[in-house]
């Protein structure tokens, strides 16, 4: 059989990725105790239990914009953005689809952009499609963000006033925007939006927070660190997923009307793809009555986050990320060292992966360990006996 070029060249590529041991492979948990998913409330047991008796079609049969809206799904989004507090929303089919949506169609050409530097790669994906003059600050600094957005006003005085509309009709704003993760989904700290809302109030620039990691875990409910420090107000745009602590599929971006309405209009990742199937719909309509209930408490996890922290400080040499979040980061420095201790403790039945780089910076690769309600301090135990060895 005749090996064509292309099949030829992928190989070779694939081949060094090997020799770098930085090739990507799937991997099944085999009943693992579970210390990689982001189901930290144990949501996605808990709403498959409850939807034994519910029977929906397959699919959606079309876009929102065409066969696939209901009002069913318009009433699910309302019923969110109140929950969070915000004026409306718009379901995506995915936190990915949601980031690159949002932030490819509203920072447009003249525009800028300022993001930490070790946001979600489909917010990087989002900025690299907006076309706006982008900048990227520090990780988590507060003094490097404020000579980026003093950048941005040196720019915008120097910027032609006379502002034109693209062959769309979307015009440019000369806006400013700043584009953050309330939880870090790679180290798991917490963004400091406090001093961030107070620098995007100084300098006239549009907050967008991406709070998947945080929604279930932090504010009153599980509404969201944004909700915990009462700034629903002072946020442009808010990207809650589904996919994490609520334990099933999709994600909503949470803003005003006129966003929602914008959004309809121009977000390509809205408008081009199949709306989900109705029982995803119904999933997520079920995993926020559980956050609505009087029952609902998330203690549990934040002692095990505490009790998890705790036994880390007792290995001395052992470097851990700081983080008040269900993410705990412990650094193995070197590729191939930190799979070598990752399959030592899934050998031992626990389910902690590798993240290696280049997915993190070369030197920062680390053990990425999601805690869950569902876990115990027995399952943690073990995880320090391990590396004790």
């Amino acid at each position: 059989m005749l090996v064509k070029p292309i099949e030829k060249h992928l190989f070779s590529i694939i081949e060094e990725r090997k020799r770098q041991s930085l090739f990507r492979s799937l991997q099944t948990s085999n009943n693992l105790v579970d210390f990689c998913s982001n189901d930290y409330l144990g949501f996605s047991q808990k709403i498959e239990q409850n939807s034994e008796n519910y029977s929906f079609p397959s699919g959606a049969t079309g876009s929102r914009l065409l066969a696939g809206n209901t009002q069913f799904i318009e009433d699910l989004e309302q019923e969110i953005s109140d929950f969070h507090g915000a004026e409306s929303g718009l379901i995506f089919n995915s936190g990915y689809d949601a980031n690159v949506g949002l932030l490819s169609c509203i920072p447009q050409k003249n525009d800028i952009l300022i993001t930490d530097e070790i946001i979600h790669a489909s917010m990087i994906d989002g900025a690299r499609l907006s076309y706006a003059v982008r900048y990227k600050f520090k990780h988590n600094d507060v003094e490097d963000l404020e000579k980026k957005l003093a950048l941005s006003i040196f720019r915008e005085k120097t910027f032609d006033s006379n502002l034109k509309s693209d062959e769309n009709g979307k015009g440019t704003s000369g806006a400013t925007f700043i584009a953050v993760e309330s939880v870090y989904s790679m180290d798991g700290d917490l963004a400091n939006l406090a001093a961030i809302v107070n620098l995007s109030e100084n300098y006239g620039a549009n907050l967008i927070v991406d709070e998947a990691h945080a929604t279930g875990i932090f504010g009153k409910n599980g509404r969201g660190l944004v909700c915990e420090l009462g700034l629903e107000d002072k946020v442009f745009a808010r990207v809650i997923t589904f996919g994490k602590a609520l334990g099933c599929h999709g994600a909503i971006v949470l803003g005003s009307k006129n966003l929602r309405d914008y959004l309809i209009n121009f977000a390509r990742t809205f408008i081009y793809t199949t709306a989900a199937p109705m029982h995803t719909h119904e999933s997520v309509r079920q995993a926020y009555q559980l956050l609505k209930s009087t029952d609902f408490s998330n203690k549990k996890l934040h002692h095990l986050i505490h009790f998890f922290k705790g036994q880390a400080t007792q290995i001395s040499d052992l470097e851990l990320i700081p983080s008040l979040s269900a993410i705990q980061c412990i650094i193995i420095t070197g590729n191939e060292k930190c799979r070598e201790m990752a399959m030592k403790l899934q050998n031992t039945g626990l389910d902690i992966r590798p993240i290696v780089s280049p997915t993190v910076p070369k030197g920062k690769e680390r053990l990425r360990i999601c805690l869950h309600e569902f876990n115990t301090e027995q399952e943690i135990l073990r995880i320090f006996e391990v590396l004790k060895k």
